[in-house]
C-alpha cells in the first residue's frame, strides 16, 4: 500500500470511529522463546487500556525481518525490531532488495545480545570451533538470521561450507540442542532470555557461551557502526564459568512513516506514561529511557509524533 493511500485508509477509519487510531493495531514481536513477544504482549495491553478506541495485539512472527514486512504492508503494524535490519529494509538492502519500507523510528527500546550457545561435550569453547559442526543461525525472517550471518563472515568462517546449518527459532534452537540434534546456536535477544534460562537449568548438562566481540570492529567495517562490544554477565546464565564478551545492537520499536503524527505521540507517551506496567511485563523495558531516545541509538529518523513527545520532555535526539 502506497503512503498517500495509508493516510487516506488511517483518516477515513479514525473518522468513522472518532478514535485516533480505529479499532485494532497489531504488535509484530517474535517467537514465545524470546523477549519480543512478552514484552509486546505487555505493550498490547498497556495500549489497549489506555488509548480510547485502540485494541492492540502482540503477534508472533519469525521476528526482525518478517515484522518490518508487515510494516511495508501498509497495515496497522508497530514492530520489534534490530536496528541492522531496519537499516537494510530502511535502504533497500540485503533481504529487502525488492523495496524499501518507509520506516519511522517509535522509540528505542533495549540492547539486544548477541549469544552464541553451545553446551558442555560438544567440543564447541571457541568460535572456531564451529567449523565442522551443527549450528542454528536463527529462524528464517529473523534478525537472529541477519546477524549470526555477519558475525560467522567477520570470524573468518564460511556459513554455507564451514558447518551444517539449521534455520531455528530460540525455543526450537534449545529444545534441538536439548535432543542432540545440533551442536551450537546463535540467538539475538535481550537478557536473560527464557528459553536460553530453560537450557542453563537443565539437569545434566552446563552452558557454554562462546566469545565474539573481537569480530565487531570488522563487522562495523562492512555494514556501519551498529554494533557494539559488549558482556553477558556470567550471573545472567546458571553454569556460566565466566563473562561472555560478545556483540550487541539496539532494539528499536518502529511504524510505518504514514502512521499519523497523534497516534505516534499518543503510543510512545503511554508507554513512558505506564512504563512500570512493561517492566512488569518483561524487565527489559528497564532499559526504555528517555536518555537512550538518540538518533545516533538508531538508524531510522523518528516519527515527528514521537519526536514532539521527546521535545516536550527536554529531549534532544541530535
Amino acid at each position: 500500500m502506497k503512503t498517500s493511500k495509508f493516510f487516506a485508509w488511517v483518516v477515513g477509519l479514525a473518522m468513522l470511529s472518532g478514535a485516533v487510531w480505529a479499532q485494532n493495531l497489531s504488535i509484530a514481536t517474535g517467537g514465545t522463546g524470546g523477549v519480543y513477544y512478552p514484552y509486546g504482549g505487555g505493550l498490547a495491553s498497556v495500549l489497549s487500556k489506555n488509548l480510547a478506541g485502540v485494541a492492540a495485539t502482540a503477534e508472533v512472527t519469525g521476528g526482525s525481518v518478517d515484522n518490518l514486512k508487515l510494516v511495508g504492508s501498509g497495515k496497522p503494524y508497530i514492530a520489534f525490531t534490530m536496528a541492522d535490519a531496519a537499516q537494510d529494509a530502511y535502504k533497500g538492502e540485503d533481504k529487502f532488495k525488492s523495496g524499501k519500507v518507509p520506516l519511522r523510528t517509535l522509540a528505542v527500546l533495549y540492547p539486544n545480545r548477541m549469544h552464541v550457545v553451545s553446551v558442555e561435550g560438544r567440543g564447541v569453547t571457541k568460535f572456531s570451533d564451529l567449523k565442522g559442526k551443527r549450528v542454528s543461525t536463527g529462524s528464517p525472517g529473523s534478525a537472529t538470521e541477519v546477524m549470526a550471518f555477519r558475525l560467522i563472515e567477520a570470524s573468518g568462517l564460511d556459513k554455507d561450507k564451514d558447518m551444517k546449518r539449521e534455520r531455528l527459532g530460540v525455543a526450537e534452537s534449545v529444545n534441538a540442542i536439548k535432543d542432540g540434534k545440533i551442536d551450537a546456536f546463535f540467538w539475538v535477544g535481550g537478557l536473560p532470555t527464557a528459553a536460553v534460562t530453560d537450557l542453563a537449568n537443565t539437569p545434566g548438562g552446563k552452558i557454554k557461551m562462546i566469545d565474539h566481540a573481537d569480530a565487531v570492529a570488522a563487522m562495523n567495517r562492512k555494514y556501519g557502526n551498529l554494533y557494539v562490544e559488549d558482556t553477558i554477565a556470567k550471573d545472567m546464565y546458571k553454569g556460566m564459568e565466566q563473562d561472555n564478551k560478545q556483540a550487541t545492537v539496539m532494539n528499536i520499536l518502529v511504524a510505518h512513516e504514514g502512521m499519523d503524527e497523534k497516534t505516534a505521540y499518543n503510543i510512545v507517551k503511554t508507554m513512558f506514561d505506564k512504563r512500570d506496567d512493561l517492566i512488569a511485563a518483561h524487565k527489559e523495558a528497564t532499559n526504555l529511557r528517555l536518555d537512550g531516545q538518540k538518533q545516533a541509538a538508531t538508524p531510522i529518523p523518528y516519527h515527528p509524533g514521537a519526536a514532539r513527545f521527546y521535545a516536550e520532555k527536554g529531549v534532544k535526539l541530535n
